[in-house]
């Protein structure tokens, strides 16, 4: 990539953005199947608990994780 080719900078950006939420998902979904709570996530993650589920709920409901309250 060309370090001044401000199109594919961008680009890669738009990459490893979608990657990372690729695996944010995948870990939430990891730690919720372990047991985790909302408030054990978004800690880590740094967000609200109510962040987390409304970005994880729908999606982990659909997969059947069992979901914790806490």
């Amino acid at each position: 990539m060309e370090m001044d080719d401000p199109g594919a900078g961008l680009a890669s950006v738009v990459a490893l953005r979608r990657l990372a939420d690729r695996i944010e998902d995948s870990q939430v979904e990891q730690a919720m199947r372990a047991g985790w709570s909302w408030s054990d996530v978004a800690e880590v993650l740094g967000i609200t608990r109510q962040a987390v589920h409304k970005k994880h709920a729908k999606r982990l409901i659909a997969a059947g994780v069992a979901l914790r309250r806490r």
